[in-house]
């Protein structure tokens, strides 16, 4: 019989995982030995968080990531083929979603593995949920263009895709790379379209604004390697 492959949410990087973490994700990784994760010091520090007497050293891990080559995932499932339960953890947030995870639960799949997913934060819900903007009709893109007139051309392609169908357009950027995103958003888009900064989301500072952009235009919030989610709408 084979295990079952679970979908682990991890913090948004609040370390009080009583706000955000569903209390069942205790006793379920406390019985997981395989374990696939984005960043192996993060996740065994996260693993600690969650059970601080968990032995650590008794555990498999599974790195995935950019550097990850995709000829070995399958070997990644091999002991969850085999009748062991096995976990994903993103480095944050819920995995496979925007996260390198959704190429191992496509292999499982092939595999005839059981996927279940176990409910957490996700960045990209939070920001559209508190947005104040359309929910019912949305688009993530991930990341714009880096080059800056490619990524006006994006810019306005998205406006124009929300100003006529209503949808929520919603992307990221690497957090050094904010400011410059926000000084483009600013320069390209109408001053009446609809734009929403969600940062720092769950954290103290936590910070998720909805305004036009004419009025961000007025004064901005320093953005500079704060994770963020940037939302277009009407």
């Amino acid at each position: 019989m084979k295990g079952v492959l679970y979908l682990v949410p991890a913090t948004l990087g609040n370390h009080d995982i009583r706000l955000s973490i569903p209390g069942g994700i205790q006793p379920l990784v406390g019985r997981i030995d395989i374990f696939i994760v984005e960043n192996l010091r993060s996740a065994r520090r996260y693993l600690k968080l969650l059970d601080r007497n968990i032995d650590i050293d008794r555990l498999t891990f599974f790195e995935l990531n950019e550097h990850t080559e995709s000829d070995l995932i399958p070997s990644f499932l091999e002991p969850c083929r085999k009748g062991a339960d096995t976990a994903i953890i993103s480095e944050a947030g819920v995995p496979a979603v925007a996260d390198p995870g959704a190429v191992v639960v496509k292999v499982a799949h092939e595999l005839g593995i059981r996927v279940v997913p176990i409910t957490g934060p996700s960045s990209i819900l939070l920001a559209l949920m508190a947005s104040g903007l359309n929910g019912q009709h949305f688009t993530f893109h991930g990341y714009l263009p880096v080059k800056k007139n490619e990524r006006a051309r994006k810019i306005r392609a998205l406006e124009e895709t929300s100003r006529k169908t209503g949808a929520t357009q919603l992307f990221i950027e690497a957090p050094y790379r904010n400011d410059r995103l926000m000084e483009d958003l600013l320069a390209t888009c109408n001053p009446s379209t609809m734009l929403c900064i969600a940062v720092d989301i769950t954290l103290d500072s936590e910070m998720i604004r909805t305004q036009p952009v004419g009025k961000w235009k007025r004064g901005v919030p320093g953005l500079h390697k704060r994770p963020a989610i940037f939302l277009i709408g009407v």
